[in-house]
């Protein structure tokens, strides 16, 4: 039989209509099966009257809502004040939603649902401060990318060169393609942009299409005697795979460079656009038209003479805030006399410091400086070591913004040189950034007469600025919720499902995902390191918590998935145990709690079902047995019909699969309440009030809620109260 959903309005109305007609005294009408089976769910009371305070008087019992839902008020907040203590945001506080693309974060969202739930009595449990997944990919990966290197005037420039000795009568005399990897979007916003130049003035088309297929017409490009940027906006209407640029009534040379395609969410989706690699196999002219010729074009010179350059971008408060030094692969000897010679230039004049040092810390000795002004020019410094090991000559330009160039680089001792070098090895072995000095500092690379165009951040470098990242993210949230918020997941789904970390997994990284996750998730701890991720994260959340108007305890829960897993004996249940010793080990940070999320499915494959609940047992037993905080995080129940098998949808569960649901949830809900001792009962969050709509992105038509789509109790209400109960 299946279910059938209805209002409990519905049944009234029925008993009412079965007294209508007093004359015809021996006609009786029975309620259909299909509501009396639901009748009993009127005698429930609101879920949280089912909690024993007195046993449990720290408990929170949670509900996961949207922030726009709850905040428009009605039956979704009444639901929430009326059987719950607690709400979890599903989406309004992760990062995504609240930093943009440049950097800027919006928390309105997050101080007004902070500001309704006060009003209200509910309490915020924070979700998420730190977590792979739902960032700003974005800026994350601009905050890190490869620092540009200042461009010579004279070096060369390499373009696309088209050569059109004849002008045809149409457009589409002459054209040339670039095909895409993938399609573009139906509906979705495009800018292409590029640099162009011609020997005369011409606007040439842009009629993107299909390969073999449809054509979307745009509006032209045009390009003069000199190199000028231009962008055309645009929605594709059709799925376009191919780029044509049309320019068959012009005669002469026309020249592309810095062709990007990209949309508001998506990356360049061209590859080589600045034509530096000399890649031309996605360009393409059509078989029939020999009438032009393209190739890579260049202008300028190749300047074969390499040299250091040293970039800061950001003044710092001192000179020594921003360092390069050259190490010595032998300490220099103390009280015997040598000269640096080299030639430099800079983007402005500056007067650079000296410091002779010793690797092992400290500043040996302060023998002087020179002046570097915009040209080449010859620069010289006589020193002699002091006291101690010195074995580093220390460039100090952090009051210096801008870049400078060195080359032709003597140490002399008198008598020979101890290292010389005019980079045309392309090596800049030696040489190193400073401690301190942020990721704006670029002081390795072949210069700037190379064809190297950026400069790659160090690992230690990208860990100072998305250390930097996150404790701006951090501090942003905790003025946003002013000390409201005592509760977080302060670190997301850590742990992996695989490999080996002393007998145990490893923490989820790029390297050990799919290529699609490490595509669209930005792993943090693959730069922060796999121990200091965390520990900087719950600092900065005591930290920003402290200074934000917080004064109650502050309590940080790691929260992970699958440590119910029957089918590897817990093991990530184990391993996130493991893990916290480690992340604790420093003595000073401290995680609380842990959240298991508990996205379930009821399995009608009996054997499976039973080693699902052992299994669960099991992990309650590991988790009591870590001393911490336990809180059931993201509870919500589906069902299959065998164990890894079809999910089933709502409109096919039958009222007996309903009850084995609602029993489940019973045995969930009281296995905690008997396994984990009271002082570490945090609370259980329900994910999912209602019943999931066929095209909802978690878990589509599934009968994941305690209420239907109508706000109508169901079997699993009961089975949840039953469990709060400890029935």
């Amino acid at each position: 039989m299946k279910t059938i959903k209805y209002s409990l309005s519905l049944g009234l109305l029925l008993s009412l209509a079965s007294c209508a007609d007093d004359q015809i005294v021996d006609f009786k009408t029975e309620k259909p099966e299909s509501i009396a089976q639901y009748e009993y769910l009127n005698a429930y009371d609101a879920l949280k009257t089912y909690i024993d305070r007195s046993a449990s008087p720290d408990f929170k019992l949670g509900i996961a809502l949207s922030a726009n839902d709850f905040l428009k008020g009605e039956v979704v907040r009444t639901m929430a004040i009326s059987n719950f203590d607690e709400m979890t945001a599903g989406n309004a506080m992760k990062y995504a939603s609240c930093v943009a693309n440049d950097g800027s974060m919006d928390f309105g969202s997050v101080e007004k649902f902070v500001s309704a739930a006060k009003a209200d009595g509910l309490t915020i449990y924070g979700h998420t401060l730190a977590w792979h997944a739902q960032q700003n990919n974005k800026y994350l990966n601009g905050l890190i990318a490869p620092i540009p290197l200042p461009v010579d005037p004279n070096a060369s420039n390499k373009f696309l060169h088209i050569a059109v000795p004849e002008a045809g009568a149409n457009p589409w005399d002459r054209e040339i393609y670039y095909d895409l990897a993938e399609p573009l979007v139906v509906g979705k916003e495009y800018v292409i942009s590029m640099k162009a130049k011609a020997t005369s003035a011409v606007d040439y088309n842009f009629w993107p299409g299909i390969i073999d297929g449809d054509t979307q017409y745009l509006p032209s490009f045009s390009a003069d005697n000199k190199w000028e940027e231009t962008s055309i906006t645009f929605t594709a209407n059709i799925p376009i795979n191919r780029l044509r640029f049309c320019f068959g009534t012009f005669q002469g040379e026309l020249c592309f460079d810095d062709v990007t395609l990209s949309s508001v969410d998506d990356e360049n989706l061209i590859e080589g656009g600045t034509f530096d690699t000399e890649d031309l196999s996605r360009w393409t002219r059509p078989s029939w038209m020999s009438s032009y010729s393209y190739e890579i074009g260049k202008e300028g010179t190749d300047n074969a003479g390499f040299c250091l350059t040293m970039t800061n971008t950001e003044k710092k408060d001192n000179n020594w805030g921003a360092q390069v030094w050259y190490q010595f692969a032998v300490p220099l000897t103390e009280g015997k006399a040598y000269t640096f010679t080299a030639k430099a230039k800079a983007t402005e004049a500056y007067n650079c410091t000296i410091f002779t040092q010793s690797s092992s810390g400290g500043a040996q000795g302060y023998p002087g400086g020179f002046n570097i002004g915009t040209e080449w020019t010859d620069v010289s410094l006589t020193f002699t070591p002091g006291h101690g090991q010195v074995d580093k000559f220390t460039f100090n330009i952090g009051d210096f913004v801008g870049t400078i160039y060195i080359d032709n680089v003597v140490f002399s001792d008198g008598t020979s040189n101890i290292y010389a070098t005019d980079f045309e090895n392309q090596s800049i072995e030696g040489w190193t950034r400073g401690n301190g000095c942020n990721h704006a500092l670029s002081a390795e690379g072949e210069g700037y007469a190379s064809n190297q165009t950026s400069i790659e951040l160090t690992p230690e470098e990208k860990k100072d600025t998305l250390t930097w990242a996150m404790n701006n993210w951090v501090e942003g949230m905790m003025k946003a919720t002013g000390g409201y918020v005592t509760a977080w997941d302060v670190v997301n789904e850590a742990i992996s499902g695989g490999g080996n970390d002393e007998g145990f997994y490893t923490l989820q990284s790029a390297s050990n995902v799919s290529a699609e996750d490490a595509k669209n998730n930005f792993y943090w701890q693959d730069y922060l390191g796999n121990v200091d991720y965390v520990r900087i994260v719950v600092a900065a959340a005591r930290k920003y918590y402290a200074e934000n108007g917080g004064t109650a305890p502050l309590k940080l829960f790691v929260n992970d998935y699958n440590l119910e897993s029957w089918w590897d004996g817990n093991k990530k249940a184990q391993s996130l145990v493991h893990w916290i010793k480690k992340w604790e080990a420093d003595g000073v940070t401290k995680i609380d709690g842990i959240g298991t999320q508990m996205h379930v499915s009821y399995m009608l494959k009996e054997e499976d079902q039973k080693a699902q609940e052992d299994a669960i047992v099991k992990m309650f037993q590991i988790l009591a047995e870590s001393g911490k905080l336990i809180k059931i995080s993201e509870l919500d129940m589906g069902i299959v019909d065998k164990a890894f098998g079809t999910a089933l949808k709502t409109e096919d569960v039958t009222f007996e699969q309903h009850l084995k649901m609602a029993e489940f949830y019973r045995f969930i809900i009281s296995k905690y309440f008997e396994i984990i001792p009271a002082a570490q009962q945090y609370g259980i969050t329900q994910w999912c009030a209602t019943d999931a709509p066929s095209d909802s992105g978690w878990r589509g038509g599934e009968p994941v809620g305690l209420w239907d789509s109508n706000y109508s109790r169901k079997h699993t209400y009961a089975g949840f109260a039953d469990g709060l109960a400890g029935k």
